[in-house]
């Protein structure tokens, strides 16, 4: 079959990072890295063999830090991710186990260090939030550049490449993404990954279009098939037709020249039509995102999620470790605020070699704000990094999982210890600073008027109070179509919420995904939902949708909505009031508008 007659395929992901480009495919050949074979290794060869592995990870750990060493001033942010790889590398659960899989069972290196991640992955692909699921990749990043060593394979030279391409590859790791030269490289997809992977963030960095969690892409693609990636919709398509290619073509023309337009406009205050401005902030997982915050005009972090410390590691972070990063982040940000989440984990599950409770329902059991009151050690060490780094800047503490008035007393009782411990020391450290909490367990919104009085603002995280409300596992697929942000009980939980904050004179934030798709606004903004948090790159689109809304508007608009009785009724009332706003928008909004409201 020519490459006239070849057929179109279309495949759907991850959206990794927005946009559209259309190219010839390269492959990134693996070498067979992901199949090895398992022999007896006799008692006489058992140190060479042991050598060996460690000979292997020596490599890579020096393959690493001269990729950190040449890594390009644009992408230096990102260095952080490789050195917790090198870390990585030599991780007691990684390194020692596979050490002691050769010697107990005198097999090779391959497959000790096979059977050992293999064990590893669990841990981390169970945990119900996606964030930690991603960290999964981390470790399979790391074993595979001891793998390509130990078989003799040749190590991915993303920065040879020298032609304008689209890479397709099983798995990019952040090391590999980091050599990308935007000269050669149009974007990329591929088999593993999701949108919370370091290499979706770097991708993001990078402006790049990529799709991910592609399972069998590499299998189905062939050298310089053409290819198109909408890493908006998560689709790639595979050698298109003509009417096709002039499809996405027209597209990416319209993509292209909405961002530059809404780019340009990005660091502007998002104020209403009637004058009232809302704030717009970035959600970030690593020191390295604040950068792309400031870059794409958020007014602040609006949450700072700070769980990847203390993930796939032996021992917990020291107070100097954290405090490191958060003053980092705080002294980029300047008098702009930074929203600190304390621990959000699910117990020792986080923790590299620990022993832990396997718990049936973590998503309900020892996690975020309980776990930090069980370990109060931990919960003290990170507080004492947060008091210290907020006398560098505008810090405000977050509380997950709020479900009882007994925990915000328990939290500050731990927060006051920590001030006198810096004071006796006499470390420079700010106690006066804001603690809000998470309101995303339905306890926490029936006793909002009550809790409103015990904090300084509430932030609603609308992704878990979702998951709790409606009893809905949002990754089960059998489910996973009733988890909805319009269901009438949802808007009306917030409006409680938002009620019982303006009744004590506090502010009520949100920072869940919610906030960062521009058809939610009106009601957001009817709601009286003071300051909005999101991924970076949603920041300009939701700064721009605001400034197309009047204020007042919005709020008759939500007295009809708080009538409805289903999500589908109230996503027709938003075509129909807001319709004309949303065909603006060339993410698809106003096609997310009619897909759901047609359910």
């Amino acid at each position: 079959m020519s490459d006239s007659e070849a057929q179109e395929i279309i495949l759907k992901g991850i959206g990794g990072s927005p946009g559209i480009c259309i190219g010839k495919a390269y492959l990134v050949d693996r070498e067979g890295v992901d199949v090895v074979g398992k022999y007896d290794i006799n008692g006489n060869q058992l140190e060479h063999e042991i050598k060996r592995f460690k000979a292997a990870v020596k490599k890579a750990k020096n393959e690493l830090l001269s990729i950190i060493e040449e890594t390009p001033d644009d992408l230096r942010q990102h260095t952080k991710i490789l050195e917790i790889h090198v870390l990585l590398l030599e991780d007691k659960l990684l390194y020692d186990q596979a050490i002691e899989t050769i010697r107990s069972e005198r097999v090779n290196a391959e497959w000790a260090l096979k059977k050992v991640v293999s064990n590893i992955r669990p841990v981390f692909e169970n945990m119900s939030d996606p964030y930690l699921r991603e960290r999964a990749a981390d470790i399979l990043h790391v074993s595979d550049r001891i793998m390509r060593n130990l078989v003799g394979a040749k190590p991915v030279n993303i920065k040879s490449i020298d032609k304008r391409v689209v890479l397709v590859a099983h798995d990019l790791s952040p090391s590999e993404t980091s050599q990308i030269q935007l000269e050669w490289i149009k974007g990329f997809v591929t088999d593993r990954g999701g949108r919370a992977s370091h290499t979706s963030i770097i991708a993001r960095t990078l402006g790049i279009p990529s799709v991910l969690g592609l399972d069998s892409a590499s299998r189905i693609i062939k050298n310089d098939d053409i290819i198109v990636v909408d890493g908006s919709e998560g689709t790639v398509v595979v050698n298109p037709s003509d009417q096709m290619i002039l499809e996405y073509t027209e597209r990416k023309a319209m993509y292209e020249a909405y961002k530059a337009s809404f780019i340009r406009s990005s660091h502007l205050p998002a104020v209403t039509t009637d004058g009232i401005r809302i704030q717009v902030m970035g959600n970030i997982e690593l020191p390295e995102e604040v950068v792309s915050v400031i870059d794409n005009g958020g007014e602040g972090i609006g949450l700072y999620r700070t769980e990847f410390q203390y993930l796939s590691r032996s021992v917990f972070p020291d107070e100097n470790e954290l405090f490191d990063s958060y003053q980092d982040v705080v002294e980029v940000m300047a008098d702009r605020p930074v929203t600190i989440r304390t621990l959000d984990i699910n117990g020792d599950k986080a923790m590299a070699g620990s022993v832990y409770y396997e718990e049936p329902n973590p998503a309900l059991g020892l996690r975020a704000i309980r776990y930090c009151l069980k370990k109060r050690d931990v919960f003290l060490t990170q507080l004492r990094a947060i008091l210290r780094a907020a006398a560098y800047g505008n810090v405000r503490i977050l509380i997950p999982m709020i479900s009882n008035c007994e925990e915000i007393l328990a939290t500050k009782e731990v927060l006051d210890d920590a001030a006198e411990s810096l004071e006796k020391e006499g470390v420079d450290f700010n106690r006066n600073i804001e603690l809000g909490i998470m309101i995303e367990v339905p306890s926490a919104v029936i006793m909002a008027d009550v809790m409103a009085q015990k904090v300084d603002f509430f932030s609603i995280g609308t992704n878990d109070l979702i998951q709790y409300s409606l009893a809905i596992d949002r990754g089960n697929k059998e489910v996973a179509h009733l988890y909805n942000p319009l269901n009438p009980a949802i808007i009306r939980m917030i409006k409680q919420v938002s009620d019982a904050a303006r009744s004590e004179n506090i502010k009520v934030f949100m920072c869940g995904e919610m906030a960062g798709d521009p058809i939610h606004l009106p009601i957001l903004l009817g709601l009286g939902i003071d300051e909005l948090s999101m991924n970076p790159q949603a920041i300009p689109v939701v700064k721009q949708m605001i400034r197309r809304l009047n204020f007042n508007d919005t709020q008759v608009f939500v007295k009809e909505v708080l009538k409805q009785r289903s999500a589908g009724d109230i996503l027709n009332m938003l075509k129909e009031a807001y319709g004309g706003i949303l065909t603006d928008e060339p993410d698809g909004s106003l096609k997310r508008v009619q897909g759901k409201a047609g359910r």
